[in-house]
């Protein structure tokens, strides 16, 4: 799954603009503490501690959410069901939570959208411990859940990319998802263990808890040196209005289309055949695990590696580093080994976080700050649009082709969409900025000196 948006996009913890632009202003140097970096402003500081905080709740509330509904009488199918209570509202209001972000200051969104989640996780909580929940109860409650990440999502990015300036962004990037990632990787373990331990209920009772930190922690970011809103024409108007930012850059909705198929196959071989793979031929659901917690540890690595390498042409870099998310499919489809599996997990991990820092990068150079959240929605919309229908239709492909070839098909279709991209001359030609643009001036992608015309200039909002 595609690690460059959101606060997080695999563990919707699960993706700008022009900060390499912008001074640092007298209320961001004020703020930061002699003992962090110098791209480590306080509000860049709050945003990854309530990162780390939410990773942490979230990841064991997936294991605790599973359990719960099996708990109580559910089978494979309830499971799908309450999963997909939490995504079709998020498809639902991405674009309209990215409209709101960008009109009402995005703090307020975030901290709104923690009190939704965490309010639902602790009735969700609440029924589990008190006896047998309802199935429609729980995906009542999970659609609460999503809806409340719709909101956030959008706000949360923008939020983050307006916190950091310079040339530093894309190591702050990279440390934010590290922390990110480790985080996610040790509540996946500690959810599993506490599940076991205490039962579902209380895991979930403390996810609740960490949407409550996390948004008392998002209360005290600071906003009062973003620029105020210019009045809009209304909802719909600022919805056109991102609509035309996002269509009119071919590397940007170029990227979201190849995600878009991307992640859809990679969330069927993931949730679909692989742990039928690893029931067949692999000894079952331990080593399946194992697998996955090889991918996280990836990420965490790739992270780790894009806090000293800045490669120059971002998208370009990042894009062939999208081709190895096909491994692990292919190795599913054979299969291999499981310490051959976790190897190819591990790569496809590290590798897909370049791409999620180089394009947390090109879009904070790239993208207006009022725009931001309208744009990320449109990118979050993108991607995960396909993955309901992609996981319902695993099944059907499977009886239709057979498991072998439906996982040769997902690997394909990665290889075969990467490669597509490729062919958008932004995608391979758009470079990282090591110099300021001068405020209220129009700049364009950099590119290639055989394409001078992309040295023109566009305006670049201020940073939060």
């Amino acid at each position: 799954m595609r690690q460059g948006g959101g606060a997080g996009r695999n563990g919707l913890a699960g993706r700008g603009l022009g900060g390499d632009s912008r001074p640092v202003t007298s209320r961001t140097a004020s703020t930061r503490s002699p003992r962090r970096p110098a791209w480590a402003g306080r509000n860049y500081s709050l945003l990854t501690a309530a990162a780390v905080v939410t990773s942490l709740g979230s990841q064991g509330a997936l294991v605790a959410s599973a359990f719960a509904v099996l708990e109580a009488g559910g089978d494979g199918g309830d499971v799908g069901l309450v999963a997909a209570a939490r995504t079709v509202p998020l498809v639902l209001f991405l674009l309209i939570g990215g409209a709101v972000a960008d009109r009402l200051p995005r703090h307020h969104v975030m901290v709104a959208a923690n009190v939704l989640n965490c309010l639902s996780q602790a009735a969700f909580a609440v029924l589990v411990l008190a006896g047998e929940p309802l199935l429609w109860q729980m995906m009542l409650l999970s659609a609460l859940g999503g809806t409340g990440q719709a909101f956030f999502g959008p706000a949360a990015e923008g939020m983050l990319m307006s916190s950091v300036e310079g040339e530093q962004a894309g190591r702050a990037f990279a440390v934010f998802r590290m922390a990110m990632q480790g985080a996610a990787l040790g509540g996946a373990a500690l959810g599993g263990a506490l599940v076991a331990a205490l039962g579902p209920g209380w895991v979930l009772a403390a996810d609740a808890a960490a949407f409550a930190v996390a948004g008392a922690l998002r209360a005290f970011l600071d906003v009062g040196h973003i620029p105020p809103r210019a009045p809009g024409g209304g909802l719909l108007a600022d919805l056109r209005d991102g609509w035309r930012e996002f269509a009119g850059r071919p590397w940007l909705w170029g990227i979201v289309v190849q995600f878009s198929i991307a992640n859809a196959v990679v969330a069927a071989a993931d949730a679909v055949y692989g742990p039928l793979v690893a029931r067949d031929h692999l000894g079952g659901a331990g080593p399946w695990g194992l697998a996955l917690g090889a991918f996280g540890a990836g990420t965490v690595a790739g992270a780790v590696l894009m806090t000293r390498w800045k490669p120059r042409r971002l998208l370009l870099a990042g894009t062939l580093c999208v081709f190895p998310l096909a491994l692990p499919s292919a190795a599913l489809a054979v299969p291999v080994p499981i310490g051959a599996l976790c190897a190819v997990m591990f790569v496809a991990g590290a590798t897909i976080e370049v791409f999620g820092v180089s394009w947390m990068t090109a879009l904070h150079q790239e993208i207006p700050e009022a725009k931001l959240s309208r744009v990320s929605a449109y990118d979050w919309f993108g991607s995960v649009a396909f993955v309901p229908l992609a996981t319902a239709a695993a099944g059907p492909a499977e009886d239709a082709f057979g498991r072998t070839a439906a996982l040769w098909g997902c690997a394909g279709l990665v290889v075969l969409v990467t490669a597509a991209v490729l062919c958008v001359p932004d995608v391979r030609n758009l470079r990282r900025r090591t110099t300021p643009v001068a405020k209220g001036v129009v700049e364009r992608p950099s590119a290639d000196a055989e394409h001078p015309s992309a040295d023109a200039e566009r305006p670049v909002g201020g940073l939060g």
